[in-house]
């Protein structure tokens, strides 16, 4: 009798025993596919949350450039905008010599060329040429850049903030400092960048640029008639 009721004990634990083995397996099983769960979504959020870095830092890669020219309202020139007139220069080409001759140019976009090497400023309306004179640049230890840049800034009576130097007519081109503006303009001197002129074709061109007019920068492009302005 006792050992029958030591083996009904006996099954009952091992019963018991059992069960509580089936729960912590159950259990575990459940825990384990919460976790794979949880797994699998972690992947999915990152990959989400690094789209939207991707999407918020987008605008840092956007070109400085481009927003003078939104903001001025201009259009890119096109192939269509081409040299239609060279002044007639019969002076001596030499540093403070300039001249400008608009009579009878129609109205028409303003675009300033600059060649470095040729050490010469030109300015076209309609693709006419109706201004150039000899100019000074920058020196070696801050050259001009080149390139093609809007005027951003025009200021009658500037000031250099850098330097403490007047800028006469002063036509803002880089957001460091690069400008055209009015200059002694001399044979052997340099500017720390900028585009210097006579006093007066600096008037002159003051008074007929805008913001936004384009002053294309070049080391060496010469132009004749026929020529496209890019």
């Amino acid at each position: 009798m006792v050992e029958k009721i030591a083996y009904r004990l006996s099954a009952s634990v091992l019963l018991v025993a059992a069960l509580a083995i089936l729960a912590m397996l159950v259990m575990g099983l459940t825990r384990a596919d919460a976790g794979a769960s949880s797994a699998l979504s972690k992947p999915v959020a990152s990959e989400t949350a690094a789209q939207e870095s991707v999407v918020q830092n987008a605008s840092l890669l956007e070109p400085m450039g481009a927003e003078p020219l939104e903001i001025a309202g201009k259009l890119p020139l096109s192939n269509t905008f081409v040299v239609k007139r060279i002044l007639q220069i019969d002076e001596p080409f030499v540093h403070g010599y300039y001249k400008w001759d608009d009579e009878g140019v129609p109205a028409g976009e303003l675009v300033v060329t600059v060649d470095l090497k040729a050490e010469s400023i030109s300015v076209f309306r309609a693709g006419y040429e109706i201004g150039a004179a000899v100019i000074t640049f920058g020196d070696s230890e801050k050259p001009t850049p080149t390139g093609v840049f809007p005027i951003t800034q025009k200021s009658k009576d500037h000031v250099s903030n850098i330097y403490g130097s007047p800028m006469p007519y002063m036509m803002r081109l880089t957001n460091d400092g690069v400008a055209i503006h009015a200059s002694d303009v001399k044979w052997g001197w340099g500017t720390r960048g900028c585009i210097g002129v006579p006093l007066e074709f600096a008037r002159l061109l003051f008074e007929q640029a805008e913001l936004g007019d384009r002053v294309i920068v070049t080391d060496g492009k010469m132009m004749s008639v026929g020529d496209a302005i890019l």
